[in-house]
């Protein structure tokens, strides 16, 4: 994943990646995480990588729509593994920031990894290492995501103990919590055909429930869905999905608003140190490191990010895209013994 900053007049170029990203969205515990719903008509274009087909129209039932919706899910787990592409995209004071990954996802085991790049930091200075992201049921493993870790050691975030199931947190959606979501879809319409690449395919929108979707979820996948319901104050969330034929989801876009918080990023953030185990990350409730700064301690590198008082909610938009269904994946979890359990520096290049 590569995230580029763009420079506006004056602007701070808040270069960031995963828990840097999170720094900016999550940096106070006190503050409430929101999800924005718009209408799609409202939205500046489609999904960018959809085409429409022209003469289509196609008036599909409520309820045929509302079923391929929340069945894409259950389609996947049948398909196995495909490969993976994920943006995540933001501006916050005046700077765009666009966070790239790919990988390959097997979603009947399910697991998955991504490969992240880090981008230039503000001075224009060489991207950093090759960063790995290994997605698991309750757990994601990094490394080469935090200063003082080991080169061949990892680090790993339990994600149901994160405010946002870690929806946002790493930079990516997880890919199979993305088709799980929507699991809690209501309000769903279908707007046309189209075409992404070269594929026939439904668009739909609508809101996602994050409660329900949360209920709707395998008993192995329900912790971090839960945590987003409880960290999300509208419990809801914004969808557009481009389904084939086969009910398999190619591309999957939801659309956050994330309210910043005041003053600093807490003892355990960009300026502090903060303790990893096998366990992951974990909050402190009433002062000290909250779980989103002791995530970027351990895997961002980014300039410091201090929203004013009158800041006003960040808008984030996250895509999922799928393809190559039915590839093969071989993904390695880390051993016991890989895993960091000592202390996570401040970020360094």
């Amino acid at each position: 994943m590569v995230v580029r900053g763009q420079r506006r007049r004056g602007a701070v170029v808040a270069t960031a990646v995963a828990g840097g990203v999170a720094v900016a969205l999550l940096a106070s515990g006190c503050s409430p995480m929101t999800a924005a719903y718009e209408p799609q008509a409202r939205r500046a274009g489609r999904p960018h990588s959809a085409r429409p087909v022209h003469g289509t129209g196609a008036v599909i039932d409520p309820g045929r729509a509302l079923a391929a919706v929340r069945g894409a899910a259950a389609v996947l787990a049948r398909e196995g593994g495909a490969k993976v592409v994920t943006s995540m995209e933001t501006v916050s004071g005046g700077t765009r920031l666009t966070i790239q990954g790919s990988g390959v996802y097997d979603f009947a085991r399910p697991v998955g990894e991504l490969t992240v790049l880090l981008p230039e930091d503000a001075t224009g200075a060489a991207e950093h290492r090759p960063i790995t992201e290994v997605f698991t049921p309750g757990g994601l493993y990094m490394k080469n995501r935090g200063a003082g870790v080991p080169a061949d050691k990892w680090v790993r975030l339990d994600t149901a103990a994160l405010p946002d199931g870690n929806l946002l947190t790493s930079g990516a959606t997880d890919p199979l919590a993305a088709a799980e979501l929507l699991g809690g879809a209501h309000e769903v319409t279908y707007m046309r055909d189209e075409r992404v690449g070269g594929v026939r395919v439904g668009h739909y929108w609508g809101t996602i429930d994050l409660g329900r979707a949360a209920r709707a979820a395998p008993v192995r996948d329900r912790g971090p869905l839960a945590a987003a319901a409880k960290g999300f104050s509208s419990g809801t969330v914004a969808f557009d999905v481009l389904i084939d034929a086969q009910g398999r989801p190619r591309e999957l876009r939801y659309r956050f608003s994330v309210e910043s918080g005041r003053g600093d990023t807490g003892d355990g953030g960009a300026g502090g140190d903060t303790a990893a185990d096998g366990s992951g990350a974990r909050s402190e409730a009433g002062g000290g490191a909250t779980t989103a700064t002791a995530i970027a301690a351990a895997t961002a590198t980014a300039t410091a990010v201090r929203p004013s008082p009158a800041a006003t909610p960040m808008v984030v938009v996250s895509t999922v895209r799928l393809s190559a269904f039915g590839t093969a994946v071989r993904v390695v979890l880390p051993a016991p013994g890989d895993i960091y359990a000592g202390k996570v520096g401040s970020p360094q290049k």
